[in-house]
């Protein structure tokens, strides 16, 4: 049998495109001569549909579109994710796959394990389904699941295991299918390699994986998807971070593979996601252009290249804006990336409207000495004059700020924060660096003193943020160790880092959640993110 795993980029809700690319990618696999073709989870409205499977309408949209689709549906057979409605207690909807064939829906197979974990919310509005069994079709018996039913003792605490329950009573099978929409992070590829490759061995069987592809709001989909043999090595994988149609011979998946490129995560693939769901979260949004402060450091250096490479450097302004801190090569080192890349360039200086703040204030501030507060004021003018850029030339506002900072409060609440999506919040100060490096593999786009100059906000003479915060190569592993590892204080002093030090930066994280609560959506390439994921309270009195 010949068949197409076809990862396509839905837009949540957008019924009629997403309609058009199943049934685009449905004739092109008909052409190919495939007798079955598999698309991903909830491919007719797109993942993850929230509380609009609450409204009425959004589910009447979605019916429509299916019944058109089964319409369509010949010889070919084709296997979707999509909703079913359902009465009786329990939640009013499924998150189904359907086999379809010759205009009807020939077998129906509900996701069993319902994710509530990290971003992943769906036992609010889905109700588990009955283990299921294989089903023949086309000479082969053929044994489907839905995205997490593969993943039960990876990150949820499950009684089941959907896939050792399909294959109970010696139940026979001849090919393991999952649809999915699994999101990336780092380290995301390797995690699934190793579990498929797990999987087929334990039960002897091939396993073809179809995932969803593109961005939606912080999430990113890698697509990836791939076809496994009996033996747990990788035969075909599709491409990463883009539409792709693979083809796969089953009679090939029990043999030897051919030479296949394997999946290592890397800095390129951060760098593709991050590409991926700016380049979407714009376009989807009905934005085509964008502006970014650039200060001559090294955060905004990296968000200007990432929004040339997604959006086209004729589409991204950077704006300077010095202040009489700013060192005269932070200009000059912003205005050359600016050149290197094609973006426009602008520069606004800030010392007005410094002076106007100073006067206005000094009636108020009158024999109490400069702090924070006069420096928050540059960046807040900073993001005032940015917004205004945005609003008069539709341009979304781009921050530019990494998660060490967001993690320790290191950054200005309506300042530096202000923007329509936080390119680099979720990505480590270190990993910064690693990006600029890898952007600059064939050449300097990021000037090399960009990356080797000490980091500083210049928000007053001298400064440097290394003043206020340790080393990043030390920051860094606390923030993850306590972020995403779950550990505690004493955990973390146990890995050998300094206790006071542990406790200032947990302390300072606590501090600064009501400043990430107002912070830009961030797109998501850790195992945990700031935004829906992390879900902790602003007044609570953990080690404050």
């Amino acid at each position: 049998m010949r068949i197409a795993l076809i990862q396509t980029n839905p837009t949540i809700g957008h019924f009629a495109h997403n309609l058009g690319l199943l049934l685009d990618r449905l004739r092109q696999a008909e052409q190919a001569g495939c007798d079955l073709v598999i698309f991903p989870e909830l491919a007719l409205c797109g993942y993850p549909p929230q509380d609009l499977l609450e409204r009425r309408d959004f589910l009447q949209a979605h019916d429509q579109s299916l019944d058109q689709l089964i319409a369509a549906v010949g010889d070919t057979g084709v296997i979707v994710g999509a909703i079913e409605q359902r009465q009786g207690p329990g939640k009013p909807l499924h998150n189904s796959a359907l086999l379809i064939h010759q205009g009807k829906v020939v077998q129906r197979v509900r996701k069993q394990l319902l994710p509530t974990y990290d971003v992943f919310d769906e036992s609010r509005y889905f109700e588990p389904g009955n283990p299921s069994l294989p089903f023949p079709f086309k000479g082969l018996h053929l044994g489907l699941t839905v995205c997490e039913d593969i993943w039960p003792g990876s990150y949820g605490s499950y009684s089941v295991d959907p896939v050792a329950a399909l294959l109970r009573n010696q139940a026979h099978a001849d090919l393991l299918i999952n649809i999915s929409a699994s999101p990336y992070h780092h380290g995301k590829l390797g995690e699934r390699s190793q579990l498929f490759s797990n999987l087929c061995q334990r039960h002897g069987l091939p396993l073809l994986y179809v995932n969803q592809v593109g961005g939606q709001d912080s999430l990113i989909f890698d697509g990836h998807s791939a076809a496994i043999n009996s033996k747990g090595q990788l035969a075909a994988i599709a491409a990463g971070f883009r539409e792709d149609m693979l083809l796969v011979e089953t009679a090939d998946l029990h043999k030897e593979p051919p030479a296949c490129p394997q999946l290592e995560d890397s800095v390129a693939h951060v760098e593709a996601a991050l590409v991926l769901g700016l380049g979407d979260y714009l376009r989807k949004t009905g934005f085509s252009k964008a502006v970014i402060g650039l200060s001559g450091g090294i955060d905004s250096a990296v968000t200007a290249v990432l929004a040339a490479l997604a959006l086209g450097p004729e589409n991204v302004l950077c704006v300077a804006l010095p202040s009489p801190y700013t060192a005269q090569i932070s200009i000059d080192d912003a205005q050359e990336l600016s050149a290197n890349l094609g973006c426009g360039f602008e520069i606004i200086p800030i010392a007005g409207a410094m002076q106007a703040y100073q006067q206005a204030l000094a009636p108020l501030f009158v024999g109490r000495p400069e702090d924070l507060t006069e420096q928050n004021i540059q960046a807040r003018i900073r993001g005032n004059l940015l917004m205004a850029l945005s609003n008069k030339f539709a341009r979304l506002l781009l921050s530019t700020g990494n998660k060490s900072e967001m993690a320790v409060g290191y950054c200005t609440l309506y300042g530096d924060m202000s923007g329509g999506l936080a390119v680099l919040a979720d990505v480590p100060k270190v990993m910064v660096y690693q990006l600029a490096r890898w952007m600059n593999r064939n050449g300097a786009v990021i000037p090399e003193r960009i990356i080797t100059r000490p980091p500083s906000a210049e928000l007053k003479p001298d400064q440097c943020d290394q003043d206020d915060l340790p080393p990043y190569e030390v920051l860094d592993p606390i923030l993850t160790a306590y972020l995403e590892q779950q550990r505690s204080l004493e955990e973390i002093v146990a890995q050998g880092f300094d206790h006071e030090t542990v406790q200032s930066i947990i302390r300072r994280i606590h501090l600064s959640e009501h400043k990430r609560k107002q912070a830009p959506l961030g797109l998501k390439v850790t195992t945990k993110a700031f935004g829906c994921g992390r879900r902790w309270p602003i007044v609570q009195q953990l080690a404050r």
